[in-house]
């Protein structure tokens, strides 16, 4: 592109010199890139200051209860509306129906990370889908993808109109540019971005890799700690969200749509990126995985994985939900007399897990950073045989650090059903099942 088309001005390099943040989880925020930008009293004037446009971003029905009501207005330089119409962009990677994937197998799954690519490949041509449940379409289930890219993403922006995206980093740092402001999120942090919210991504490593959950359904939030108090796991204070920055840039550049698992393409003039004020609770944010305050046994037995929930998806069954983002981090182990790893289980619930650093305390091979691993409901599973003898015979009078880990679970209350790539990929550990195999028989009638 003749880049002498395109006219930067300074408030496009704020986006580079000023990233900013606000702090707290869904809070009612309130950011403004120039003085008086947000008007006062009202969220419509008849002129707004700047000769800008007001627009709500809508997350949640109009209808919907205070408590959980999800919106944002934005005063921006150009409507979302202005751009050409979208034409179809082919791609075999993505999926957004799981009724039409092959028939899940009950078998454990467990892969090998995704290699970097060898072609130029940004951000949203490195997505591929693994496994998920429920359909776009219906606002239901959720997706899990994996990203690989080696290209930042140049004069091209993207939407997700199916979902809001958990991105889970694994390798490589993002700089995740938006139209409500920047983000820089590195590997041991998270960052959600809304459904609709457009952004670009750019890559200062040169290359990335990690996890996508593709949330369809109800908005993420933090779970009610109960007999916890009202302290502990993921704290709201040390959620963080953008302070806004725009560009103000015109040109030739490219928008793209994901819509019902298809991805659409449009050419656009100018930046989206063009947002200088906005207030409300409906914005991109990211946590770091590190600040999570573990809750843990302190006298006997391993608690159930839910002590670890960052963040949940409600469904409309209470007490069950659609989607657990939950995190096994550096924890010390203190509990005597008790098998201090996950026992083995079997769960009505699926799991599908990834390792961004270091090595799981059940799984001490196999199982690599940007690797994954499936058990579906009622598959059994647990600790490979090595761990469990040494578990088994451990010294348990003393405290042992688990640490240098961070594990996560994507867990659904509905089987997360494999794709074809991945129940065909060369990363598919075709001998997974043998790291149970070696558990012996113990059982003797004659003592206890």
């Amino acid at each position: 592109m003749d880049t002498s088309t395109r006219t930067p001005n300074t408030a496009s390099s704020r986006l580079e010199i000023e990233p900013g943040y606000q702090s707290g989880f869904a809070n009612e925020f309130a950011t403004e890139a120039l003085p008086g930008a947000l008007p006062e009293g009202r969220n419509s004037p008849q002129r707004a200051a700047y000769g800008l446009y007001a627009e709500q971003l809508s997350g949640t029905a109009f209808t919907a209860p205070r408590g959980h009501n999800r919106r944002s207005w934005l005063y921006r330089i150009r409507p979302a509306a202005v751009h050409k119409p979208f034409t179809l962009l082919p791609s075999d990677r993505l999926v957004a129906n799981f009724a039409e994937v092959p028939p899940t197998p009950p078998n454990q799954l467990r892969w090998d990370a995704l290699p970097m690519p060898t072609e130029p490949t940004d951000f949203v041509d490195g997505w591929i889908t693994m496994a998920g449940n429920g359909a776009a379409e219906a606002m239901n289930g959720c997706a899990i993808h994996l990203y690989a890219a080696n290209r930042s993403m140049k004069d091209r922006f993207f939407y997700n109109a199916d979902g809001e995206l958990l991105i889970v980093p694994q390798e490589g740092r993002l700089h995740i540019a938006t139209e409500m402001g920047r983000l820089d999120v590195e590997p041991f942090e998270i960052v959600v971005i809304p459904r609709g919210v457009r952004f670009a991504v750019s890559l200062p490593d040169g290359t990335a890799r990690g996890y996508i959950c593709e949330n369809f359904g109800a908005l993420l939030r933090l779970p009610d700690l109960g007999p916890i108090g009202s302290n502990g796991l993921a704290n709201p204070r040390d959620f963080l969200t953008p302070h806004a920055a725009y560009e103000d840039r015109e040109g030739d550049f490219e928008l793209v749509a994901k819509m019902n698992g298809n991805l659409w393409r449009a050419d656009i003039g100018h930046s989206p990126l063009d947002v200088v004020a906005w207030h409300g609770n409906y914005a991109p944010y990211k946590y770091d995985l590190r600040r999570f305050n573990t809750i843990g046994s302190i006298s006997f037995d391993h608690p159930d994985p839910s002590i670890f929930l960052v963040l949940q998806s409600q469904s409309d069954t209470p007490g069950v939900d659609t989607i657990d983002f939950v995190i096994f981090p550096p924890r010390w182990l203190a509990a005597e007399d008790t098998f201090r790893p996950p026992w083995f289980h079997r769960n009505v619930a699926s799991e599908f897990m990834g390792l961004v650093h270091g090595v799981y305390d059940a799984k001490a091979e196999g199982f690599v950073p940007g690797g994954a691993s499936l058990h579906n409901c009622m598959s059994g599973h647990g600790p490979d045989a090595d761990t469990f003898e040494k578990a088994s015979h451990g010294d348990t009078s003393t405290p042992k650090k688990v640490g240098d880990t961070m594990a996560f679970m994507f867990e659904t209350r509905t089987l997360i059903k494999p794709t074809r790539f991945a129940l065909e990929t060369a990363q598919l550990q075709a001998h997974y099942y043998e790291c149970w195999q070696g558990l012996k028989k113990h059982f003797n009638p004659e003592q206890r």
